[in-house]
């Protein structure tokens, strides 16, 4: 953890540490009735249960009811349609259509994955409860597919298509839509306290078990040269949860050598690799290290991470372009392109920081998560709450989101996840205090403290945030404020109105501590200031950057009507690229850019190159942009 200039060490005695992570690892309301404790790893920091963090008024809460009022209007007897069908039973209504078509081979990995667990952690977050009916509707349904195929087996599709996968022959993951599934039985049980669906999830994962007992090792890792989404991870969920060592045997046995010992030995060779099907690989590697204690699965995680990240990502915090990575590291001249940044690996690098962070208590993840947040994940959403798969990067491109009936793409259902658990993220604790990472209009309850803890923002429009403590008695504590490194030189403190002399080095965590009253207010100032990064691998190309938001020069016209929602994640009639344009020179400083308005977030270029406006990426609805830009000379 880097060191600020009024730092304390914010970890507390063992015991402390031990009873937070206990009170931390119960994020909801069945982890914590079932008692089970399986960690082996104590984390430095922990995240609070999400149903002690609610959203106020701002840009994430908005985006959370768009998400909402969107998972709401879908039917569960239409998202049922196919598991019916496969299960022998008559189906009701019609079913959707795109990725959900009953002849598509990855049918129901939205209709009965991600959309559990995007009710569950709408409920988790938001206390949802429409949501939370229509997911114990759809746990139901499932409980009587399995009851009906037998052997714990539920899917839209028939146990055949695991034999393809052993026999090398063509079939659509299916192992990725039965992770999609476990997943969100298991999130039903966590976050709303649905016994039914730890019983079905269970006989899921007793039925891959079984199944992957009957392969010789060569046969099971033929199998998972197919996209398998995290079913390692979940399985390692499911025996964080019920303490049975099957699970953690599956589990191990849904790993991969061949990609999982080099990074072990520190060596990139993610080359030609589908990006997001070996994000979650890593996610599980990392489980594994927190529930084994095994610190080769931590080096696989934290070199993996920073890997993609300094090497492999755009300024925007995502990596991938056609979906994989097509260069070495650092080599990403040329790869600018509509299909740029594939929405489910920021969902998925996202969670990957979220436990490289609880690990070390780095305030750099979480200068990261944030990168990644404002600018790979807010504006993916439009109003209608309909997603976006790809963020094109190549000029004169715009955003193009999913049909509400006729597509749902996997960053459909990444996206459903995000945009139900955006308060997830912003606070974490430890022994002795709490720590500040998001800067996000939101309210906290610490029962332990006694504390409510209020925050409220209009970030990233006014740099800066307010904590008002709301304490039933006196308490003493730590309140840790994360210093990001993109903050100018004049940021600054105070309490109660009081500037404090103190503040932290950028990149640190600020800590102050002491015995807080009702009413003890913490304004946080954070002033931004204009930075260009380069292209890695092509320095002549820029992207613009105010504080941690990438800017966007708006190149003119809009995107075609018919353009703009589709039922294909990349229409047959899309245009080629514009011309990149050009900037006057390659600073730093981004000197081609300036401000138009003293506190507003927006700006124009200067200088003899394109005249244009530019304004924060995520504020971008139907415009063509550019994120970067091509120095002259």
């Amino acid at each position: 953890m880097a060191a600020g200039a009024a730092m304390v060490p914010g970890t507390g005695a063992a015991g402390a540490e031990a009873n937070a992570w206990q009170d931390a690892v119960a994020d909801g309301p069945a982890e914590k009735a079932h008692g089970g404790y399986r960690e082996k790893v104590m984390p430095r920091v922990m995240p609070f249960p999400m149903t002690q963090v609610r959203l106020l008024p701002g840009i994430f809460a908005t985006e959370a009811e768009y998400n909402q009022k969107y998972l709401d209007s879908l039917d569960v007897d239409r998202l049922m349609y196919s598991f019916r069908v496969q299960a022998g039973i008559t189906p009701i209504g019609k079913p959707y259509g795109g990725w959900e078509k009953p002849d598509c081979e990855l049918r129901e990995h939205f209709n009965g994955g991600h959309y559990l667990s995007a009710s569950a952690l709408a409920y988790a977050s938001s206390g949802n409860e429409s949501l939370k009916r229509k997911g114990d509707a759809v746990v139901a349904v499932l409980a009587e597919c399995q009851r009906k195929n037998g052997a714990g087996y539920i899917s839209a599709f028939p146990t055949t298509y695991f034999d393809r996968l052993v026999a090398d022959q063509k079939v659509w993951a299916p192992f990725y839509t039965i992770h999609k599934i476990m997943a969100g039985l298991l999130d039903m049980y966590i976050h709303t306290g649905n016994e039914q669906a730890l019983v079905v999830a269970e006989g899921m994962a007793e039925w891959v078990g079984n199944w992957s007992q009957k392969l010789t090792v060569e046969q099971l890792q033929q199998a998972l040269t197919d996209e398998y989404g995290g079913l390692n991870e979940v399985l390692a969920n499911l025996y964080a949860v019920t303490g049975k060592d099957a699970y953690l045997a599956t589990a191990r046995r849904f790993e991969q050598p061949v990609f999982l010992d080099p990074l072990a030995a520190r060596r990139d060779q993610l080359k030609g690799l589908h990006a997001n099907t070996h994000v979650p690989k890593v996610i599980g590697a990392a489980r594994m290290y927190e529930l084994t204690g095994e610190t080769r699965y931590r080096t696989i995680a934290e070199y993996f991470l920073n890997e993609v990240l300094t090497e492999r990502s755009y300024s925007i915090g995502n990596t991938s372009n056609d979906e994989s990575w097509k260069t070495g590291p650092g080599e990403l001249g040329g790869q600018l392109s509509f299909t740029n940044a594939e929405c489910c690996v920021a969902y998925n690098l996202m969670k990957l920081m979220r436990h490289v962070a609880s690990w070390t208590g780095d305030p750099h993840w979480m200068d990261a998560y944030e990168r990644t947040l404002f600018n790979a994940r807010l504006g993916t959403q439009n109003p209608d709450g309909l997603k976006m798969y790809y963020y094109p990067l190549a000029a004169g491109y715009w955003k193009l989101y999913h049909s509400k009936e006729n597509a749902f793409w996997c960053c459909t259902g990444t996206g459903a996840e995000e945009f139900a658990k955006l308060n997830d993220t912003i606070y974490f604790h430890d022994g002795a205090g709490l720590y500040v990472n998001q800067f996000i209009s939101s309210e906290l309850s610490w029962p332990e403290h006694k504390l409510r803890l209020r925050q409220e923002t209009r970030f990233p429009v006014e740099r800066g945030t307010l904590l008002t403590m709301k304490l039933e008695q006196p308490a003493k504590f730590a309140v840790n404020l994360r210093i990001p490194a993109w903050v100018a030189a004049s940021g600054s403190v105070s309490v109660n109105g009081k500037p404090l002399e103190v503040f932290a080095q950028p990149g640190a965590y600020l800590t102050l501590t002491r015995t807080w009253q009702n009413g003890d207010t913490v304004r946080l100032t954070l002033p931004m200031k204009l930075h260009a990064e380069p292209l890695n691998g092509d320095p002549s190309m820029q992207s613009a950057l105010y504080g941690p938001l990438v800017l966007a020069g708006l190149v003119g016209g809009t995107a075609p009507e018919d353009l703009r929602v589709s039922d294909e994640d990349l229409p047959k009639n899309l245009p080629p690229a514009a011309a990149t344009p050009e900037i006057q020179s390659a600073s730093a400083t981004a000197d081609w850019v300036e401000p138009v308005a003293e506190g507003e977030l927006k700006f124009r270029t200067t200088g003899s190159g394109a005249k244009m406006s530019v304004v924060p990426l995520y504020q971008v609805t139907d415009e063509r942009y550019a994120v970067y830009f091509k120095a002259k000379g």
